[in-house]
């Protein structure tokens, strides 16, 4: 009996007591401002595809926390302002229904292409936050375009002004900045 009572003691403390932090009041997401419309089918030839990778991002995006650039060289996070998955994800599906909308192409999932990616595109997000010394979201991109012609890179930079630091007014400046670069970013695969 005296063995069952720690175990039971701890199965009823494990119910009332919560061992996290409190949950952000809403998570923030990225919206396509051009959508593929519902019931479209699109086929594509061989090669004809576009599959758009997962960016390379450096240690402070591999979380689901706003980075806030605060001086040359210090960052903070964004003080309840969570994505809904990372910020290179985030970017990459969003990138991926603006190129399908605006182009007709098909965009691949890298996750869910088999023998054929088509035109494959690298990439690198260097920075998608706030730079609190402007008052400006920005989002700096490098992409690589792989395909029959052979390589093209080019630098993708967007930023929009924000006049309040909380999370909704920072995850709106920085949709707004996503979505101009996304169809500067499909202007330029098809240009």
């Amino acid at each position: 009996m005296k063995r069952l009572f720690p175990l039971v003691a701890l199965a009823m403390l494990a119910g009332c007591v919560s061992f996290g932090s409190e949950p952000p009041p809403f998570l923030m997401a990225l919206n396509a401002d051009e959508q593929i419309a519902g019931g479209s089918d699109r086929s594509a030839a061989m090669g004809q595809a576009i599959t758009i990778r997962r960016p390379e991002v450096p240690q402070k995006l591999i979380t689901n926390r706003l980075p806030v650039q605060t001086g040359e060289t210090t960052i903070a996070y964004l003080t309840d302002a969570l994505w809904v998955d990372t910020p290179n994800e985030l970017l990459r599906a969003l990138f991926g229904e603006v190129v399908a909308a605006r182009t007709g192409r098909i965009v691949l999932d890298p996750a869910t292409y088999s023998a054929d990616p088509g035109t494959v595109i690298n990439g690198q997000l260097h920075e998608f936050g706030l730079d609190a010394r402007s008052n400006e979201t920005v989002i700096v991109y490098d992409a690589t375009i792989s395909d029959a012609n052979g390589v093209r890179t080019r630098r993708f930079e967007q930023r929009e002004r924000v006049f309040s630091q909380d999370p909704q007014s920072v995850a709106q400046a920085l949709n707004r900045a996503a979505n101009r670069m996304a169809v500067e970013f499909s202007d330029w695969i098809t240009g």
